[in-house]
């Protein structure tokens, strides 16, 4: 196990003569990997409501008046915080342990579902998985704890409670070293759109647009509509999630719609990502990881796929990129594959080779979604075993932070995860 250790020293301004305001704090630290001895750059460090990075040397200060904590997390890290009282008593040291999560995905209903919540959990223990991604506001709009945000409440998004004590359900994950990524699907959103019908995308007839599942979506340009999905970002980091994960933040992949700006790449490409950076500037005082999910496309696609996903501007804000590289999802194959289920490996080690010349970020800053379902586009086969791990090999062979399994129906085999020595690591050089 690979550890790195931040080193911290505090000096505090003397207080002047008649006025005695809170102590103005300057911190001083340095990160450095234990094992190497090498400092860490680009280290994220939050003290107070501000966040700053290490630089070259590993090294970093910062200010803040009152400040209680400096929490720190790096990327191929956990998170870690120390109380700032603590470190007038020098050396200090935050331990980041190096940790690449390896997840399952719950839905609202699985993780409140015992049975599929134990059998995940007991792969969990029993194999090389280490983390869990969590619904909390899920496909169909509900949110699943109970939200003190009044709009989920008049939107009906909390008449499905299933997990009563979210704060108790991750110190318990917590204690048993399981990594907690919180998902939020963002501008999906059935039950705020019908609530809210002005908060709605509509079609150019005015009629509310409704996806090929019959649910209804937000408009991404509507300020209240992204502070909503911010504000359950808020509560769950309070909560102690690890990682804070966007889905569906995007715009519908369809054609004809309306939204309250024009329909323009420029425009789409705009309100996502005012969305994002908004979000990440809400989460600074947490210290909790930002990523999103991308269709698998968005990878190859220069533009922005039409859904507002442009990579090189993603990749400006977040900390990880998740694209969702489910072979059953590439119907128009890639470069070299028509027939994506038949090269699992291929579509995804290719699919992260070209996001990584794109965007020249470490592979560290991705981690991919694999499939663990049933094909739905090629013949509808199998999908188990020597396929998922042959995504996996994929994966861990670009050097990816992890990976994620998903199943709609939460139900995962032994056999997905557990090596394979009939995986193919490589098809068609």
């Amino acid at each position: 196990m690979i550890r790195r250790i931040l080193v911290i020293g505090v000096v505090t301004a003397g207080v002047m003569a008649g006025f005695s305001p809170p102590p103005s704090t300057l911190v001083l630290g340095v990160v450095m990997d234990a094992v190497t001895r090498e400092p860490v750059a680009n280290a994220i460090v939050t003290v107070g409501g501000a966040e700053t990075r290490t630089d070259g040397r590993g090294m970093f200060r910062a200010s803040d008046i009152g400040a209680s904590k400096v929490r720190v997390r790096a990327y191929g890290d956990g998170r870690a915080e120390v109380a700032v009282d603590t470190l007038r008593r020098p050396p200090a040291e935050i331990r980041l342990v190096r940790l690449r999560p390896k997840a399952l995905y719950l839905s609202v209903f699985g993780i409140g579902n015992r049975t599929l919540r134990e059998a995940a959990l007991a792969l969990v223990e029993t194999t090389e998985l280490n983390a869990l991604v969590i619904d909390v506001k899920g496909d169909r709009g509900l949110i699943g704890y109970r939200s003190a945000i009044v709009l989920a409440q008049q939107a009906g998004a909390q008449r499905v409670i299933t997990m009563p004590d979210l704060p108790g359900l991750l110190t318990t994950l917590r204690q048993q070293g399981v990594y907690t990524i919180a998902r939020i699907v963002v501008f999906k959103d059935d039950p705020l759109a019908t609530a809210r019908p002005d908060l709605a995308v509509r079609r150019r007839d005015g009629s509310m647009y409704r996806d090929r599942e019959g649910l209804a979506w937000t408009d991404p340009h509507n300020v209240e509509v992204r502070a909503y999905n911010i504000g359950v970002a808020r509560e769950v980091a309070e909560a102690g999630f690890d990682e804070i994960q966007f889905d569906y933040a995007r715009l519908p992949d369809a054609t004809g719609l309306v939204y309250r700006a024009p329909d323009t790449l420029q425009n789409r490409v705009a309100a996502i990502d005012a969305f994002l950076r908004e979000a990440r500037t809400a989460l600074v005082p947490y210290n909790v990881f930002l990523a999103i999910d991308i269709f698998g496309y968005v990878c190859w696609n220069p533009d922005d796929t039409r859904i507002g996903q442009q990579l090189e501007r993603i990749s400006e804000v977040v900390d990880y990129i998740s694209p969702m590289l489910y072979p059953s999802s590439f119907q128009f194959g890639i470069p070299g594959y028509r027939n994506p289920v038949q090269h699992p490996y291929e579509i995804v080690h290719r699919s992260l080779e070209r996001a990584l010349e794109r965007t020249r970020l470490p592979a560290v800053r991705f981690r991919p979604w694999l499939q663990a379902f049933p094909d739905y586009a090629f013949g509808g086969g199998s999908f188990t075993g020597g396929k998922v791990r042959a995504q996996i090999t994929a994966a861990e062979d670009i050097g990816t932070n992890g990976w994620m399994l998903w199943n709609p129906h939460n139900r995962y085999s032994r056999t997905d995860v557990e090596p394979d020595s009939g995986a193919v690591s490589s098809v068609d050089p």
